[in-house]
């Protein structure tokens, strides 16, 4: 049984080698979790990257549907002020009927005076 064992420095080597192992072991498992340790913090940025571009399309998508909803205003105001406008049309086309009439009316009077002023005249010879 004696012969069985290694002799102490081959039990050095092995031993010397064991430690070599781990210590390998060892800085190969350091080395993953600094690579894992990486990797979630990467992720964590892609992840807030990504919130941070979700709350931008919900930013822009609260300003289009606000300027939809002032041109679909605009557009209304737009309509109104159309009607409003053709009804000064029409209420000035009106107004300068009802003036046209008056000056009728006027030159006709004024005609009427003429010819009173003539006969009179006539009347005075």
């Amino acid at each position: 049984m004696a012969n069985d064992r290694l002799p102490p420095e081959s039990d050095l080597g092995v031993t010397e080698d064991r430690r070599i192992k781990a210590e390998s072991a060892r800085s190969e498992a350091e080395q993953f979790r600094r690579l894992a340790e990486e990797t979630r913090e990467i992720r964590d940025k892609h992840r807030d990257a990504l919130e941070m571009v979700r709350q931008e399309q919900e930013r822009l998508r609260s300003a289009a549907e606000a300027a939809r909803v002032a041109g679909e205003d605009a557009r209304v105001a737009a309509e109104a002020a159309r009607h409003a406008t053709m009804d000064a049309v029409h209420a000035t086309a009106e107004s300068l009927q009802a003036t046209l009439e008056n000056m009728r009316v006027i030159e006709e009077m004024r005609r009427t005076l003429r010819e009173i002023r003539d006969v009179n005249k006539l009347d005075n010879n």
